[in-house]
Formats: C-alpha cells, sequence, structure tokens
C-alpha cells in the first residue's frame, strides 16, 4: 500500500469512525499493526518482534483495529498492462508516464481468487472512472458485495455504504 493511500485511510478511519490510539501507541501504528497482520498473514508473535511491543499489546490493537474491516469482503485494484495499439487510437492509450497501456481493474476475495475483471480501458482512463463504471453498468455483473461497507482504495479512499 502507498503511503498516501495508508494516511488517506488513517484520517478516513479516525474521523468518521473513531480509529484511536493510546497513550503510548498511535492510532497510526493500530492500523499499522493491523493491515500488517492482515496482509502478511502474521502471527502476533511474530508481529511483536517488528513492532516491538507485548504479545497483549499487538493482540489488542489488532482486535480493536479489525473491527474497522470486519464487513469487508475483498479487495480492488488496478494496474496497468502495456499493450500494442493501431496508431489511430493510440492517443486514448498514453497513461500519465507516457507509455501504451490498458488500464485494468481487478477484484478478489480474501482466497485471493478473482472474482471480477474489467479490461481494455485505455490507459489514459482515471480509475475512479473504471470503478464507477462497474458499479452503476449492470451489464457488466460486478459482484456487488452483500450488505455492509465497501472500501475502495483503488487510488483514492472512498467508504462506500452498500445497502
Amino acid at each position: 500500500m502507498s503511503k498516501h493511500i495508508f494516511v488517506d485511510l488513517l484520517h478516513k478511519l479516525e474521523a468518521d469512525h473513531e480509529l484511536q490510539g493510546s497513550q503510548r501507541t498511535s492510532s497510526r501504528e493500530v492500523l499499522g499493526i493491523t493491515l500488517y497482520i492482515l496482509a502478511q498473514g502474521d502471527s502476533v508473535r511474530l508481529t511483536k518482534e517488528w513492532f516491538q511491543h507485548s504479545t497483549e499489546t499487538i493482540s489488542r490493537y489488532f482486535r480493536q483495529g479489525l473491527d474497522f474491516f470486519k464487513d469487508c469482503v475483498g479487495a480492488i485494484d488496478g494496474t496497468h498492462v502495456d499493450v500494442r495499439i493501431p496508431i489511430v487510437d493510440q492517443v486514448r492509450y498514453i497513461e500519465r508516464h507516457g507509455m501504451m497501456t490498458q488500464n485494468v481493474m481487478a477484484d478478489c476475495d480474501f482466497n485471493m481468487c478473482f472474482t471480477f475483471a474489467l479490461t481494455g480501458w485505455e490507459g489514459s482512463a482515471h480509475d475512479s472512472r473504471i470503478f464507477a463504471r462497474a458499479l452503476t453498468d449492470d451489464r457488466l455483473h460486478f459482484p456487488h458485495p452483500p450488505k455492509g461497507i465497501l472500501i475502495n482504495l483503488f487510488t483514492f479512499i472512498q467508504i462506500v455504504r452498500i445497502s
């Protein structure tokens, strides 16, 4: 996760969902501990070495941080794939680094199995535009999650209540 995405998520959880730290542990560290365990799958024992806290502290803050993700059903991300395009269409496919790419959005569950992929978008298309299309175009069959919270980390933080 890039630093600005982490900071945006941290600020959103602090402002809207009351994420807090303590006198000795910041809310930033609570979120870091939680995301570290979720992403790495490490045990509390290994995580305590990384963060230099007791087992009890790591356990407590992981449980606290995990509450903010209890309704999550998967993850969404985007990537750019290099492509060869006919000359007449090349301009639309040039992304911000000057390369010709397709912007691809993918969705996976917590078993790391893909549940959705949206391909073919020109490299110049903004990630939020692709995500908005996936949410609103029923022909794409985007797997809307059950009631809960969808956190979009596609390039910006957006917490959407699904009902």
